[in-house]
């Protein structure tokens, strides 16, 4: 935005200019942070607090579980038509067994008291306030166009961070203190402005690790840009024939629980002689052996068994954060089995990550709230001060504006602006983040095309 006509004279340009970007960044990303937020919180309450299908019911221990294959006949009984598609073994000896049916249409999530076969609770697979949240979360409720969306406001909230940091920076002969510390003392909108600067120095931090862990979750800049050159090589497994389908294929449902790293590496496929010693030779190869495979393999507490999809599939043993299985992303571990022969076909565990795998397991189990109490309190209370940094960046905006007019009132661009450096940064923030490169691009071109040259619009948005 180029209008020059309100800018006072003999002021430090620069300032003008950045806190303009500033303003107009947060029209399009304050409504998505704040939705960001209360959807975030919401998803945590969900997964750490209130689980929906039952995995945190309390059940009274006794003397001896029901074996696998009796646990997956009560389960099954509930829809007799339907087939075991997972099991999820407890937490602990005091929580329900979790099975998965799959039904024609469908799949239903089933807690079991493992010792004596009651059901617990019958959920439809998806139908929780947490998918429902978690899909808004990322895409707006409508599909690929709302993640192109929720990319764009996260792009430009790096450049809000980067703005605002700028704009609270303390000069002309200010301290440090009101960078760090609110001036309470202050009346109308100044009490605000201080409370916006103090508190949005204090989670620029966080709130870029939020912004960067959850763009790479995003369909461009995480499943283009950065996740397709950080996935774990298949060729690690060695003369394992692949199947077409990957990693991802394994989310039944808005839910993303495959480790990040591995979504887009490619399964591994049964009916071969490849592979290592995993079930003794002549043993069927049944759940219950496979569970059994897996406590001797050291699979502790919680693990998940995905059995297979079809004639190409194999078992998958997996036990990873995305889950909220392990207790910290490095327990993170998944094993194929070839649903012929017993044979571990590939396995894979946080050390065989990229650095960029282990920096996103890592990431998501904080983003996410996953590594104790400390993370969901520090998380929830995060959100908070988001959406209160949000709501005063408005309050500070309609304080200033003009009563009764018809306009943004948006921060003056002074004549004369150094471009070259801010040009430059520009130009580096479009490449790493593609989205937001574009966006500005758009901006520009719709401020030449159309504004500059209808005197009205250009004075609305000024």
């Amino acid at each position: 935005m180029s209008d020059t006509s309100t800018a006072p004279s003999g002021v430090n340009k620069l300032y003008f200019a950045v806190w303009r970007w500033h303003f107009y960044a947060g029209l399009y990303v304050i409504p998505f942070l704040i939705m960001l937020a209360i959807t975030g919180v919401l998803m945590v309450w969900f997964t750490a607090i209130a689980p929906e299908y039952g995995e945190r019911l309390a059940v009274a221990p006794q003397a001896q579980t029901l074996s696998i294959a009796d646990q997956a006949s009560a389960a099954l009984a509930t829809h007799p038509e339907g087939k075991i598609g997972q099991y999820i073994a407890p937490h602990d000896a005091q929580t329900p067994a979790m099975f998965r049916v799959d039904l024609a249409e469908g799949q239903r999530m089933i807690a079991l008291d493992p010792y004596t076969g009651a059901v617990l609770r019958d959920t439809e697979n998806g139908a929780t306030w947490y998918t429902m949240a978690n899909d808004i979360h990322g895409t707006l409720l409508i599909g690929d166009l709302g993640d192109r969306l929720v990319e764009i406001a996260a792009s430009l909230g790096l450049l809000l961070v980067i703005t605002g940091l700028y704009l609270v920076w303390p000069r002309n002969g200010t301290g440090l203190r009101s960078l760090l510390l609110p001036d309470l003392r202050a009346k109308g909108r100044a009490w605000w402005k201080s409370l916006h600067g103090v508190l949005g120095f204090w989670i620029s931090l966080g709130l870029v690790f939020f912004l960067i862990s959850g763009l790479a979750w995003a369909g461009i800049w995480g499943g283009k840009y950065v996740q397709a050159w950080s996935t774990f090589p298949a060729a690690k497994w060695d003369n394992v024939p692949l199947s077409d389908a990957k990693h991802k294929d394994m989310d039944m449902t808005a839910d993303d629980t495959v480790p990040w790293a591995l979504e887009q590496t490619p399964m591994p496929m049964s009916g071969s002689d490849a592979g290592v010693d995993g079930l003794p030779m002549g043993m069927p190869v049944s759940l219950e052996n496979i569970v059994a495979l897996g406590r001797a393999i050291g699979f502790q507490g919680r693990f998940q068994v995905a059995l297979p999809g079809d004639d190409g599939g194999v078992w998958t043993l997996s036990q990873d954060s995305m889950s909220y299985d392990g207790p910290d992303p490095t327990a993170d571990r998944t094993v194929h089995i070839d649903q012929y022969t017993g044979k571990i076909l590939a396995q894979v565990g946080f050390a065989d990550y990229s650095l960029a795998g282990k920096s996103m397991a890592v990431g998501i189990a904080l983003h996410e709230g996953q590594m104790g109490l400390w993370n969901v309190v520090v998380n929830i209370a995060f959100c908070g001060v988001v959406v209160f940094v949000c709501v005063s960046g408005v309050v500070m905006w309609w304080k200033r504006r003009p009563a009764g007019a018809l306009r943004l009132a948006a921060p003056p661009m002074p004549a004369g602006v150094p471009l070259r450096g801010v040009a430059l940064i520009a130009l580096v923030l479009g490449v790493a983040f593609p989205m937001l490169g574009l966006t500005l691009a758009a901006v520009l071109l719709v401020d030449f095309l159309v504004l500059q040259n209808v005197p009205k619009m250009k004075r609305a948005f000024s």
